[in-house]
C-alpha cells in the first residue's frame, strides 16, 4: 500500500474560515480589531479561571481554554498552553502513580473520619443548633 504525499483536502468550513482570517489580516484595521476581540474575549475567560481557582468552579479549565483562545492570535499565549499542558501531564502522571494514590486515599479517609467525628462531637454537645445561635456558651469558656 503506498503512502500519498498530497494533503486530505480541508472541510469547506475550515477553508471558508481561512479565506475569511486571510481577507482580516490584509486590512490592518480590521485585524487589530480581531485581534483586539479575540485577546477580549480569551483575557475575560482566563480572568474567570482563576478567579474560580479561588471560589467554586472549574478554575483550571477556564485557564486552560483562555489560554486556547489567546493561543489562535498571540505566540506568548501558544508558549503559556504548552507549558500548562506540559504541566498538566506531568500531574496525572504522579497522581497515578500507585504509592502516591494510596496515600491520598489514606490521607482523604483519616480526614473524613476526623470531620465526622467533629460533627459527631458538635452534635452531642449541643444538638442541631447553628453556632451563632449557641445560648450558653459554657463549654468555650
Amino acid at each position: 500500500m503506498a503512502i500519498s504525499d498530497k494533503k486530505e483536502a480541508q472541510p469547506a468550513e475550515e477553508r471558508r474560515f481561512h479565506r475569511f482570517r486571510a481577507r482580516l489580516r490584509r486590512n490592518p484595521l480590521l485585524n487589530t480589531a480581531w485581534r483586539a476581540g479575540v485577546f477580549a474575549v480569551g483575557a475575560t475567560v482566563l480572568v474567570g479561571g482563576l478567579v474560580m481557582m479561588v471560589t467554586p468552579g472549574p478554575g483550571l479549565l477556564g485557564i486552560v481554554i483562555g489560554l486556547a483562545i489567546l493561543a489562535t492570535e498571540f505566540a506568548w499565549a501558544q508558549r503559556a498552553l504548552h507549558r500548562a499542558k506540559t504541566a498538566a501531564d506531568r500531574a496525572k502522571e504522579k497522581a497515578f502513580d500507585p504509592r502516591k494514590r494510596r496515600r491520598n486515599l489514606i490521607l482523604g479517609t483519616t480526614t473524613a473520619v476526623l470531620a465526622a467525628a467533629a460533627v459527631a462531637a458538635y452534635l452531642a454537645i449541643y444538638g442541631f443548633v447553628v453556632p451563632w445561635n449557641i445560648e450558653d456558651p459554657t463549654f468555650w469558656t
